[in-house]
């Protein structure tokens, strides 16, 4: 099924061929290939969990090697991402750089390249952690590629809502690499990641709206008004900050958390109800400032987790 793709760009829509004439720029290729920024913000949340689920610092062995082979699974699942959306990507502003929207690389030694850095993902966490972290991991690169990236993504308006359960199990891997089960507070967290998702990249889509658009994926921003796409952005955040002061009594944490969470909740709130004060003055589009509230979202996710690594350490 992942093999009748056609990766030839249709002609006006795509980047010129540009193969990478060095040893240095084929290596950085197949690196653009991982996502290296998405894979990023996947460790944000996976070492907090780790400093909580040990209650102070984590056994360093176990959390390099979660960090390490998590790297190589988050890899493995946006390098076959890649691969599936290759004929849409040459056809978007924002993906049309990638190797293989620009031919850098071909597209049967990316889905290798892929499906090897899946197989020592889930091989290193089995033989360095646990079954569990190994289990979870290769669950999440088999549901990002076939439930999202082959089902999800063209077909529904709740593509990103459901698909990006792949994004909320660094959380769950993270904490079964080191206890070797699974407890509530990872789930609150995991619930965190989820609602957060969501608004996070309606708001990004919103600004690439032209580009979903063109290459027929059905973001909401594309099949929506901005109105309702703003209020369902609002009603997620709300459940996103909700289900982070949930963290406070499931896990038992000091109430350094709490404060923490509370504040970020109230900024988070405060930016997304922006939104929606610009809108009923008139403004639409680029107007909107839609990536004002993105780019704040991702500064919210990261300080949130860096108050869950931080409360273990202060309790």
């Amino acid at each position: 099924m992942l093999t009748n793709r056609h990766a030839t760009a249709p002609p006006g829509t795509g980047a010129p061929r540009q193969a990478p004439r060095s040893f240095g720029a084929v290596i950085g290729a197949y690196i653009a290939l991982t996502k290296p920024r998405i894979i990023e913000l996947l460790l944000i949340t996976t070492l907090p969990v780790m400093f909580l689920a040990s209650q102070g610092l984590p056994d360093w062995r176990l959390a390099l090697s979660v960090m390490l082979f998590g790297t190589l699974s988050a890899g493995s699942a946006n390098v076959l991402n890649c691969y599936v959306d290759r004929d849409i990507d040459v056809k978007m502003r924002r993906t049309r750089r990638r190797p293989l929207a620009r031919h850098q690389v071909e597209p049967r030694n990316a889905l290798v390249f892929g499906i090897v850095l899946g197989i020592l993902s889930t091989v290193g966490l089995w033989l360095t952690t646990n079954w569990l972290a190994a289990a979870m991991s290769t669950g999440a690169i088999l549901f990002y590629v076939f439930v999202y990236s082959l089902w999800l993504k063209r077909r529904t308006k709740q593509n990103i809502v459901w698909g990006g359960i792949a994004g909320c199990m660094p959380v769950m891997i993270g904490w079964a690499g080191i206890t070797g089960e699974l407890a509530w507070a990872p789930f609150v967290l995991f619930g965190v990641v989820f609602f957060w998702t969501p608004p996070h990249t309606w708001t990004l889509a919103m600004r690439y709206k032209d580009d979903y658009a063109a290459a027929n994926v059905p973001m909401l921003p594309v099949v929506a008004t901005e109105r309702r796409v703003v209020l369902e952005s609002i009603a997620y955040t709300w459940a996103t900050v909700a289900c982070s002061l949930l963290l406070w009594p499931v896990a038992g944490t000091t109430l350094f958390y709490p404060i923490v969470a509370a504040v970020l909740g109230a900024v988070c709130l405060w930016e997304v109800y922006r939104l929606l004060g610009r809108l009923n003055a008139g403004k639409s589009g680029v107007d909107l400032r839609p990536m004002r509230f993105f780019h704040w979202s991702n500064a919210y996710l990261a300080l949130l987790f860096l108050a869950v690594a931080i409360d273990p350490l202060l309790a």
